[in-house]
């Protein structure tokens, strides 16, 4: 590829841009309706899921010392932060996964 930058068009620019002002026009039920169309969107939350609904709070963590190996860490650190949240994301999966 050379070294020239590729220009896009105004109109491929706004692909999968949102149209905040066509959507601040539609009422409650045409979201609900585009809501129920769409097999990928979430159910609608009413009053009798928020009856139900629970907080779950996280658990308590416990302050460990662990020695790993630098590259790990590295790793895990440019993954996500704090990545301490996700190694105990992939500690988890794999305590689940032999249960």
């Amino acid at each position: 590829m050379s070294g020239k930058s590729i220009m896009r068009s105004s109109s491929e620019s706004k692909i999968g841009k949102t149209d905040w002002p066509r959507v601040s026009k539609q009422t409650d039920r045409q979201i609900e309706e585009a809501i129920r169309a769409d097999p990928d969107a979430a159910p609608l939350l009413n009053d009798d899921w928020f009856k139900k609904a629970q907080i779950v709070r996280p658990q308590k963590k416990v302050p460990v010392s662990i020695r790993l190996d630098k590259d790990i860490v590295e790793w895990f650190k440019a993954q996500q932060k704090p990545y301490q949240t996700l190694i105990n994301a992939v500690l988890r999966t794999y305590m689940e996964a032999r249960k």
